[in-house]
């Protein structure tokens, strides 16, 4: 045990010396490596970054342990025939579904209604379009975990009594009352003078859409104004834990009311933010697993380099290795000795590349305002592959130089 300890740290120590007695030419070596890992772990930064950005928005957008049922409701890709099928076999929504579920989902933690409608807006020689108004029962700040900045959100008794009352999003508050606050002024929706009684904090946008355009009033005003269509249910679960099984409460209710038998479908569609989110995960994993092996290219062309000059290597060292050879070493002591210097080479190559890309995704970050997450699992990625690639390179220079005849080696003065 302790013989290999001393030999593996004496061909370290070799292989520290032989890289720093040419420092130029080891660096420029390595060029490849700093950038195939400096790719890799950016690509896999800005992948992960991608799906903390959607999640995030997500979350925003619906909030936490949050599922809604709506006639026509689905996740990923549903093709024409399909689509068809379901429009033409789900029922619409009506307010006694609301209820019906409001009052048999008994493990709701939460449970509303929204609908929304586009609509564009003109007051005051004023325009806004492409608003889109949404009626809401009251828990629907809750449900979606809404962050109001003035005011308050629509009250229960508004919704009861179908109160013209709206909640702004930021972008249409600033629109309409630039200065000052809007509480207690007047905004026209449909010609419809609402009262506003509060602001919601901005969300910004998601892929390109604004969240800050939206305007709610409560849900009975709306069905008035608007008609009955697209209602949809919202439900929350207390805890995550138990948020499966509160889906499941709630669809059985639904299908209760619709009076729909054990081996029938569900005439409704729902979909829930747990559901979502492993579909973003799925989505950004299909891109991990695309990108990131090209990008490993760039680690194999690294590595050809790191085999060529280790080739040079073995050509300038034939007389050290003819001379380690005839005191005794044998063939394996020599071929490790290389691997070893090729597969450190690497390393260092691998340790400057992380460098590397922790300062672009820094910079990225700073100046794009892009999130960008450097995970240990592409670290280790590539401090692994480079050291591997760095351990392959090494194996035809090493096999050389351990095939060497020491005597006409030691003939070899250069």
């Amino acid at each position: 045990m302790r013989y290999l300890f001393s030999f593996y740290a004496d061909a370290a120590r070799i292989a520290l010396q032989s890289i720093l007695a040419h420092k130029l030419r080891a660096f420029l070596t390595l060029i490849g490596i700093i950038i195939g890992v400096a790719a890799v772990v950016v690509v896999g930064a800005s992948v992960s970054g991608l799906n903390t950005y959607v999640t995030d928005k997500v979350a925003k957008l619906l909030g936490a342990n949050h599922f809604m049922i709506a006639r026509m409701a689905f996740q990923g890709h549903m093709d024409d025939e399909e689509f068809e099928r379901r429009n033409r076999r789900n029922k619409r929504l009506n307010w006694d579904d609301y209820e019906w579920v409001l009052d048999h989902c008994t493990s709701c933690a939460e449970v509303g209604v929204e609908v929304g409608s586009g609509i564009d807006l003109k007051q005051d020689g004023i325009e806004f379009p492409g608003a889109i108004v949404f009626g809401v029962t009251s828990n629907m700040q809750d449900i979606e975990d809404k962050i109001i900045a003035d005011g308050r959100f629509i009250s229960p008794d508004e919704v009861q009594r179908s109160a013209y009352v709206c909640v702004l999003g930021s972008e249409i508050k600033d629109k309409f009352f630039p200065n000052g606050s809007a509480l207690g002024r007047t905004l026209k929706v449909k010609g419809l003078p609402m009262e506003v009684v509060g602001v919601e904090e901005g969300r910004g946008s998601f892929f390109g859409d604004s969240l800050d355009r939206h305007i709610y009033i409560p849900a009975s005003t709306h069905l008035q104004i608007f008609g009955r269509n697209g209602l949809q249910i919202h439900g929350k679960a207390g805890t995550r834990e138990n948020f499966q099984p509160v889906i499941e409460d709630a669809r059985m209710s639904m299908r209760v009311k619709h009076r729909l038998k054990g081996n029938e479908e569900d005439d409704f569609g729902l979909v829930d933010v747990e559901s979502l989110n492993n579909q973003i995960d799925q989505f950004t994993g299909t891109i991990a697993a695309v990108v990131v092996p090209i990008t490993l290219i760039t680690l194999v062309v690294g590595g050809i380099v790191v085999m060529n000059i280790m080739l040079v290597s073995v050509t300038e060292r034939t007389f050290e290795i003819g001379l380690r050879k005839a005191v005794g070493a044998t063939r394996r002591q020599v071929l490790l000795q290389f691997l070893i210097e090729s597969g450190m080479l690497c390393a260092f190559g691998g340790v400057m590349g992380l460098l590397v890309a922790w300062g672009v995704t820094t910079l990225i970050t700073k100046l794009a305002a892009i999130t960008m997450t450097i995970t240990i699992g592409y670290i280790m990625l590539a401090l692994i592959v480079s050291s591997v690639i760095g351990m392959i390179a090494g194996i035809y220079p090493a096999f050389k130089a351990a095939r060497l005849n020491p005597i006409i080696a030691l003939t070899k003065t250069t």
